[in-house]
């Protein structure tokens, strides 16, 4: 007689652990990376307001049906409506849960002396063992430094890691992302677009009024 298992609830708590866990992935920060770029798609073949009100404006003359559709759907102002917005702050919050608890895991071992070798080297993977001839610790030694392992000696014997610097490359890369994110964002906040028409000869002075058009935030 078959018995079925039963799993535990997750309960609330449990499942705000699992969705924070599944968004700070880094498929899912792949997965948001490729949704906003394909939601930005619209915003270089539709007129924005913020960019070309005039197009904007000729785009409802013309098609004057479609045109309502594309605007109930925020397409006419793609960068500032509520859904690429969600795409960013989800990938935004996606990529800081992520890769900061990585820079902090991989700078504290970064700093780390490596493993002490393990007493029972049979249980290792590629464990291998031949007779020795003398001058094997002095000659390991020597290929280590050679190729820049991070070497650590006790009891005769040597246990020497690499490798950190692929990862170190990979943080920065992301971590350079989120300053990017971030400087975009600073700037939608708390910068400014003007445009001004201007005849040949004729004096611009930079005050609020001389601009036609002029965008906060």
């Amino acid at each position: 007689m078959s018995q079925e298992t039963q799993m535990p609830e997750l309960g609330s708590i449990g499942l705000l652990r699992f969705a924070w866990r599944q968004l700070t992935s880094m498929r899912t920060a792949l997965i948001l990376l490729m949704l906003l770029g394909v939601a930005a798609i619209p915003g270089s073949l539709i007129p924005q307001r913020t960019q070309d009100p005039m197009a904007v404006t000729a785009y409802f003359k013309s098609s004057p049906s479609v045109a309502k559709w594309l605007d109930q759907l925020s397409l006419f102002d793609v960068y500032g409506s509520p859904w690429f917005s969600a795409i960013y702050i989800l990938l935004f919050i996606s990529l800081i849960g992520c890769v900061l608890p990585r820079t902090v895991e991989h700078f504290h071992a970064a700093r780390a002396l490596p493993p002490a070798t393990p007493k029972n080297l049979n249980r290792m993977e590629f464990y291998n063992s031949w007779p020795a001839i003398g001058g094997e610790l002095d000659a390991a030694r020597t290929w280590f430094a050679k190729n820049h392992f991070r070497v650590i000696e006790k009891d005769g014997s040597i246990s020497a890691e690499k490798g950190y610097s692929r990862e170190t490359g990979n943080l920065f890369f992301h971590l350079a992302l989120i300053l990017i994110l971030l400087g975009i964002s600073l700037s939608s906040l708390f910068g400014m677009r003007g445009e001004a028409i201007l005849n040949v000869g004729e004096r611009f002075v930079n005050t609020p009024t001389s601009y036609d058009s002029l965008a906060y935030g």
